[in-house]
């Protein structure tokens, strides 16, 4: 089997594999929907005070609340990925095992979540979503290449969310245990991808810095190029600067947890 050809069907189980957490999945989409109202509703009298606060106008925001609602899952912003199989499997010692395998380690590990990050695209953003554009007057827009232009943004936010996953679970060839680790990074994804409020609405210098950090790249950057609000060109080479230098980060850190390994007799 070729390279390309082992990725692909690496990513196919991974899509899989989600899919079977049918209840799972039904439970996600109303948690979702439950979560998007109440937001909303948060939202509405929000921007009823304070009209095109961080530059949105109510159809706008309320579109920001149900998008982010449909790419929560997609882009992993509160873990439940790989990451905790990955932490697993080095904690026990099987991670030898995959060392072992005639594939690269990190490309393994980024076509499975390519394959969940799909499927929970399709099984949990696309509901959450219709249910909003169903019941509240949104903004979203009715051209297509805006459709395609979101949809590579998300894939770019979707590297990003697991290079720096990938990081996180890293570490626990240090700590032994990545729980720690790993609740830092849920709690930084969390205030720092827009997930609960837009990132232009912070102010001042704490705006600019968590525009700036990778983690605007899950929910802001996604949701702005959908909505006509942003720098297309530069938002992409945003994304994809973040995605290069934390993939590259991962590698290092890759090739020195394997000198771990092989010190440690693993």
């Amino acid at each position: 089997m070729g390279t390309g050809r082992l990725y692909a069907a690496v990513a196919v189980g991974g899509f899989r594999r989600y899919a079977t957490y049918r209840i799972a999945t039904a439970a996600g989409v109303f948690t979702n929907t439950v979560f998007g109202l109440i937001l909303a509703y948060i939202f509405i009298a929000l921007w009823d005070d304070r009209p095109h606060l961080g530059g949105y106008d109510q159809a706008q925001a309320l579109s920001y609340v149900w998008l982010g609602q449909a790419l929560l899952m997609v882009v992993a912003v509160m873990g439940g990925g790989f990451e905790d199989e990955l932490i697993e499997r080095i904690r026990t010692g099987d991670i030898a095992i995959d060392l072992y395998r005639p594939a690269d380690l990190q490309l393994w590990w980024l076509a499975q979540d390519a394959g969940r990050a799909l499927f929970h695209l399709l099984g949990r953003g696309v509901v959450p979503l219709a249910f909003g554009a169903l019941f509240f007057d949104l903004a979203l827009p009715v051209d297509p290449l805006a459709w395609i232009a979101f949809l590579v943004a998300v894939a770019l936010g979707v590297v990003v969310s697991f290079a720096l996953r990938f990081l996180v679970a890293l570490c626990a060839f240090w700590l032994l245990d990545g729980a720690g680790v790993a609740q830092l990074a849920w709690i930084a994804g969390i205030f720092c991808s827009g997930m609960l409020l837009p990132l232009n609405v912070f102010p001042g210098v704490l705006g600019e810095v968590v525009r700036a950090l990778p983690w605007s790249s899950l929910i802001q950057a996604p949701v702005d190029v959908l909505l006509g609000t942003a720098d297309l060109p530069r938002t992409y080479l945003f994304q994809a600067a973040w995605a290069a230098a934390l993939l590259a980060a991962g590698r290092l850190v890759q090739s020195a947890a394997t000198r771990r390994v092989v010190v440690q007799g693993g």
